[in-house]
């Protein structure tokens, strides 16, 4: 949407790590089977800019399991209109905490395999 172009035509870098967010909570919650928190983003690099028209892809990987956090290493790519191949965009690590109930850190019961 062009809502989301900053003054260069390109996608706002903040809508990328709101997909990204959405995309590692969801594999946090899954994992986790409950609700979980983001805590940290780290090691954020943009590599490419999102251009108007690209398909937005976001890939997630565990990277770590800890007593209460999971962290995620998170890539964007995109498929550009004039490419066959997926051009990667921007990746960084999420930390996302499990959560219970009354929305305090509980502990996490499964493990990487």
């Amino acid at each position: 949407m062009h809502a989301d172009l900053n003054a260069n035509g390109h996608i706002f870098g903040g809508w990328i790590l709101s997909q990204m967010d959405l995309a590692g909570g969801g594999e946090a919650i899954r994992f986790c089977d409950g609700p979980v928190a983001t805590v940290a983003i780290e090691g954020m690099k943009f590599h490419e800019p999102v251009l108007p028209g690209d398909w937005l892809s976001v890939y997630t990987n565990i990277t770590n399991v800890g007593s209460t956090s999971i962290t995620l290493h998170v890539e964007a790519t995109v498929l550009r209109r004039d490419h066959e191949e997926e051009i990667m965009v921007t990746e960084g690590d999420f930390v996302f905490v499990a959560l219970d109930e009354n929305h305090r850190p509980k502990k996490i019961e499964q493990t990487i395999k």
